[in-house]
């Protein structure tokens, strides 16, 4: 079974939130982890970082997938931030 348990550790709206793992989280290729988003300014628009710190799992089996996969599905998770705000925030053509 998969579970993981996070709390919010900085949180500056809109600017910046930084949340991280809490216990020892149940995934396949992560162990513990803190992740966050930065907003800034850019000319017209706005320049959005997403970022993340893991570690591997603690377990034998998930730590050799982690080694494996982990930088992989860590950039498929910040991707996925960056996608979902991008559409999120985009305007409409001809506006």
């Amino acid at each position: 079974m998969l579970s993981v348990e996070e709390i919010v550790i900085e949180r500056v709206p809109p600017q910046r939130k930084v949340w991280e793992t809490t216990g020892s989280p149940k995934l396949l290729v992560i162990g513990q982890y803190r992740m966050g988003f930065e907003i800034t300014s850019q000319g017209n628009g706005s320049l959005l970082r997403v970022d993340i710190d893991y570690a591997l799992p603690e377990d034998a089996p998930a730590r050799s997938l982690g080694s494996l996969f982990g930088r992989f599905y860590a950039r498929w998770c910040t991707r996925q931030m960056l996608a979902d705000a991008a559409k999120h925030f985009a305007v409409p053509f001809g506006r």
